[in-house]
């Protein structure tokens, strides 16, 4: 995408002191030319750290939750695309506090989609992730109504003034919360590396694939539609095993069993959704359902199709071996600085 669609524009990231909002903003500062890149979210530590290590006028700063609807509605005024990355992700928090999770990732996410139809913003992309997929825990299921959230005001509103579309991606190396970091932190500090289940499989996509996502999506997205970009996948075993190898550790591997909701592999797209899906190169365009009340097309019509279509899961799509996986974590920045710093 040319990034010239954002040239004078005003760009707000919700959620923008996590992993892909400082990503983001950092990538849009130096391949734009947009005016305002305004940050909302309530940790005011880690945005005065991000404005120091940024130092631009042309980044700006906005404490508030989503789950606020006035702080929201402050935040969009003057707003044109919006990046709504804000959410609670840890697993076990929202095992332990679904309803937690309910107020930021299914009603503020409700808050920030009306607040850009108030304020007529251009675009919305809502970031949601493999988890929503047949979900079996807090997180996917708030994660999973998000999106039903997206798609329902998109097909009441239709191709209005804005346009609100998802994302969903798999694991993004070394984001804060993954396992990469944490492998890494084990091996330096000489613990075993432990590891759930050697055979479980997870997708892998750098941070760089991310941004590609929703700026694809953003520039292309019709309302409602969920991107999915294709992505590669290896097991945990491999991935501690070739960590190990790259830092030179003479440390145990350690099974340590499948934690309460896990999945042994995460699904991209159902069998359903494929059916319908649109393939455009490295992504999947998934349109919306624009079906109505008429129930005599949930229940009368069926498609045969479906039957004869797997799901697309981190256990079907191309697995790495260790020589190409290797290549991967190395070609990662944050890979190479624990590299350096641990003198391997």
């Amino acid at each position: 995408m040319g990034n010239d669609i954002f040239d004078n524009r005003v760009v707000l990231v919700t959620g923008g002191t996590g992993s892909f909002g400082n990503a983001a903003a950092r990538h849009f500062l130096a391949s734009s030319k947009a005016r305002e890149i305004r940050v909302f979210s309530r940790d005011e530590a880690k945005q005065e750290d991000m404005r120091k290590a940024i130092g631009s006028p042309r980044v700006s700063f906005m404490i508030g939750d989503v789950r606020d609807p006035d702080a929201v509605d402050a935040a969009m005024d003057g707003v044109d695309y919006v990046f709504h990355a804000a959410a609670l992700k840890q697993v076990p928090s929202c095992e332990f506090f679904p309803l937690e999770a309910v107020a930021t990732n299914v009603i503020g996410s409700g808050n920030v989609i009306r607040a850009a139809f108030r304020h007529k913003a251009r675009r919305v992309v809502c970031l949601s992730t493999d988890k929503a997929v047949q979900p079996i825990n807090a997180m996917g299921m708030t994660k999973a109504l998000m999106e039903k959230v997206a798609m329902s005001h998109a097909r009441q509103r239709g191709a209005g003034d804005t346009v609100v579309a998802c994302v969903r991606y798999g694991n993004v190396l070394c984001s804060r919360g993954s396992v990469v970091p944490l492998f890494i932190q084990q091996i330096k500090a000489g613990k075993p590396i432990t590891v759930t289940d050697p055979q479980m499989t997870r997708f892998l996509l750098p941070m760089p694939h991310a941004i590609d996502l929703v700026e694809h999506c953003l520039a292309n997205a019709g309302p409602g539609d969920i991107y999915v970009r294709k992505a590669v996948a290896c097991t945990v075993g491999d991935l501690a095993a070739v960590l190990k190898d790259i830092f030179a550790a003479d440390i145990p591997i350690e099974t340590i069993g499948v934690r309460h909701g896990e999945k042994i592999y995460e699904t991209l797209l159902t069998a359903q959704e494929r059916a319908g899906a649109r393939d455009e190169g490295l992504y999947w365009r998934l349109p919306n359902d624009t079906r109505d009340l008429n129930y005599d097309q949930y229940f009368s019509v069926g498609s045969r199709e479906v039957a004869r279509i797997e799901d697309y899961t981190s256990h079907n799509t191309e697995r790495l071996d260790r020589p190409a996986l290797q290549a991967l974590l190395l070609s990662l920045p944050e890979v190479r600085v624990e590299l350096a710093r641990s003198g391997a």
